[in-house]
């Protein structure tokens, strides 16, 4: 009997223990070839039974679980295959009947990893050489109860002579089959694991009690060779992590880290490991270094904010109900803060380079023309909408802006506290005061606004609900953050990109010219975003076109700069020929201020807040 179609809202669930303890065993023998094949066993009583896929995974803010790329579904009991029926709204529930005299279903499908060009929780995560696995893409649970009382045993097949790192506990290995310790579900979908043929291991915190480790997979052996500097850099990291939050909150942490051009990048935080994606250069350029040195202090740090501290409404009992993501502006935008000090204080960025990012954040939310329409807080509020929204136009629709922008204004409580008490206090003191609670704890804490509120005043006392509303809600050219100015020092611009920008242009391929044309294009030309009501918007130019030549010169991103060099402070505009859908057009840019790169200089007039910023806390 197939089941009758169905519109179902998740089961309420309950925090009572579930019957049973769930089996899976994730064979990436195939993950050269992109296939992850699944075989889970979940214990079950006779009658209806609903089934889930994690719709809203940790830490993803958005309701993007790959179950688009689940494949093979077979369902069985007691050795007959089962019909099962997909929810007609709910496309991450399914419906079946369990028969009679049967106490467990089997579950095998593959997980098929598509390719490039879509969000990072579906993209290539495997190459002939290494797997990322993340658990939310590979498990179905029963509904009605905690993620956290549903216990689970998980397994794993490795490629063979393949080594890997996880923060799931080993049980017993044979061969290339790993067994690991049961855990519950909630902390099993919390543990993704790195697998692959080169592979390095790298103690963070020698002597220490609680063991922290960089884990590192890429392409070929040079890729995973990381020098002496930068491992005393991530040693310093972990010190200085403690002596800012004074306690930790896990057993063992595993940094995972996949340095290949193959593997899309980005971040992933997870309360005892973390994922981190770069390129295959990541560890051997010291240009792509810079470029990416707050990754991994970014996504370490989410183990205390964001983990352990988490806004209330983001904290959910299982992975199929929503997540509002009003106060993403201090659950990730605190963090991009902390990350950038935590980068200056290991010595992972220069005190320079530490000023020359914060420049670049300042330039670009300076320049973000959707603030005049779109408050930083509607950025939180649509986070779900907007991880999908790709680079087009950018400023103008405003992207997962509580990043950057949220940063800047972290930056403007820190120097407001420090003003406020004649720099006896700061964010530091913050830390401690919010996070320092239930040293070893796993279980999470959470927050609402009022608490964040409460912890500042007790910290230093002022108006912090209206500080934040009014910076939250503004809209409006003119950034409301003077951190940077508070800080003792200002925002200006040179025709010299600073070496941190230079940098980040070369790992990203990009020419960033946002602030004299008003566009963005990559090494070859291809527009990604365009300012609006900018010279090159009034010329015609927007994302998607392709430049082929400048002023009747082939393109590239020197020809383009020199051609601004030449129109400045003269009459004649500067001429770009372009495609676009198959047609070709010359645009005339009248553009004549020459090139414009952000850079901070000191003012002496106020106290040099960001160089105490900088300085390396102690424990």
């Amino acid at each position: 009997m197939v089941c009758a179609a169905q519109a179902s809202t998740p089961d309420a669930p309950k925090d009572s223990p579930y019957p049973g303890m769930l089996a899976i065993t994730m064979d990436l023998r195939d993950a050269p070839r992109r296939i992850y094949r699944m075989h889970e066993t979940i214990p079950v009583t006779p009658g209806p039974l609903t089934l889930y896929y994690p719709k809203w995974p940790l830490p993803d803010h958005a309701p993007d679980g790959g179950i688009a790329n689940i494949a093979g579904l077979i369902v069985t009991a007691n050795g007959k295959q089962l019909p099962w029926r997909r929810d007609v709204v709910d496309m991450y529930t399914f419906h079946l009947d369990v028969p009679q005299g049967a106490d467990r279903i089997e579950l095998s499908f593959q997980y098929l990893s598509p390719g490039p060009g879509v969000w990072y929780g579906y993209e290539v995560w495997s190459t002939p050489h290494l797997a990322d696995l993340d658990p939310t893409q590979v498990a179905f649970y029963p509904g009605g109860y905690y993620a956290r009382a549903i216990p689970i045993r998980p397994t794993v097949v490795l490629p063979s002579g393949w080594q890997f790192a996880s923060a799931m506990e080993v049980a017993s290995r044979s061969g290339d089959t790993v067994h690991f310790k049961p855990m519950s579900f909630n902390n099993f979908i919390d543990s993704p694991l790195i697998a692959g043929e080169y592979f390095r291991r790298v103690d963070l915190s020698p002597g220490d009690k609680v063991p922290v480790h960089l884990n590192i997979v890429g392409d070929s052996a040079m890729s995973v060779q990381i020098s002496d500097a930068q491992v005393a850099a991530y040693r310093r990291m972990v010190k200085q992590l403690y002596a800012l939050f004074h306690a930790h909150h896990y057993d063992h942490y595993d940094l995972l880290l996949t340095v290949s051009d193959h593997v899309a990048g980005t971040g992933l935080e997870h309360h005892q490991s973390s994922f981190e994606m770069t390129g295959a250069d990541f560890l051997t350029d010291p240009d792509a270094f810079i470029a990416s040195a707050t990754l991994i202090p970014h996504e370490f740090t989410h183990s205390w904010n964001g983990k352990f501290r988490r806004p209330a409404d983001m904290w959910t009992p299982a992975f199929n109900t929503p997540q509002p993501a009003d106060m993403v502006w201090s659950y990730e935008g605190l963090t991009e803060y902390w990350s950038a000090v935590l980068a200056v204080r290991s010595g992972l960025l220069t005190p320079a380079q530490f000023r020359d990012s914060l420049a670049s954040v300042a330039a670009k939310m300076a320049h973000r023309t959707g603030r005049a329409w779109r408050p930083l807080q509607d950025t939180a509020t649509s986070a779900q909408l907007l991880y999908f929204n790709g680079d087009y136009w950018g400023n103008y629709r405003r992207g997962t802006d509580f990043y950057p922008e949220g940063e800047l204004l972290w930056l403007d409580v820190d120097t407001r506290i420090r003003q406020l008490s004649h720099n006896r206090r700061s964010l530091d003191d913050f830390a401690r005061l919010f996070y320092s609670m239930d040293n070893g704890s796993y279980v999470t804490r959470t927050y609402t606004f009022d608490d964040l509120v409460g912890a500042l005043n007790q910290v230093q006392p002022f108006d912090w609900a209206g500080f934040l509303r009014q910076r939250l809600d503004a809209t409006g050219q003119a950034l409301p953050e003077h951190g940077i100015e508070r800080g003792g020092w200002k925002l200006v611009y040179t025709d010299t990109p600073s070496d941190y920008d230079q940098a980040v242009s070369k790992a990203e391929h990009r020419v960033d010219l946002a602030y004299s044309i008003g566009a963005t294009m990559s090494d070859e030309g291809e527009v990604s975003d365009v300012q609006w009501d900018g010279p090159a918007y009034a010329a015609g130019l927007v994302p998607g076109m392709k430049i082929v030549a400048v002023d009747g010169e082939h393109f590239t991103g020197d020809a383009l700069k020199d051609a601004i060099r030449r129109a400045k402070g003269g009459h004649a505009p500067i001429t770009l020929t372009v495609s676009y859908l198959d047609t070709y057009r010359t645009l005339a840019i009248n553009y004549y201020d020459g090139l414009k790169y952000p850079h901070l200089v000191r003012d002496g007039s106020t106290p040099d807040y960001l160089s105490d910023i900088a300085k390396a806390a102690r424990g």
